[in-house]
């Protein structure tokens, strides 16, 4: 008998390989590492901005202002360049570090 709502299926499409779970677990976790460091980069630029609107020409409030914006775009090319530098080695290499694919036992 059908319940209420009918039948519900699983949308995602994990790999059944024994061992893969933790490597997409694993790489899950870094996108969303890159994901909360972009989203936090665009507050911290937010906040500057008003920083140095709010600083009406205090030089100190001014450079204060500055440097977090210059932090916040340097802290954003490190987070993205991290990612840059996994897909080239993994191109190098042959191998994909961003998405990987597990073989296990029996070759599936």
């Amino acid at each position: 008998m059908l319940g209420i709502f009918g039948t519900i299926s699983n949308p995602t499409s994990y790999a059944s390989n024994q061992g893969s779970g933790l490597f997409a677990l694993i790489s899950n976790i870094l996108k969303l590492a890159g994901v909360v460091a972009g989203l936090f980069f665009v507050v911290q630029i937010i906040m500057a901005g008003f920083g140095y609107i709010g600083a009406n020409g205090d030089a100190k409030k001014v450079d204060l202002a500055w440097a977090k914006i210059w932090q916040s775009l340097i802290g954003l090319l490190i987070v993205g360049s991290a990612f840059v530098l996994a897909s080239v080695v993994g191109r190098i290499f042959g191998i994909d570090i961003i998405n990987p694919t597990i073989v296990g036992p029996g070759g599936k």
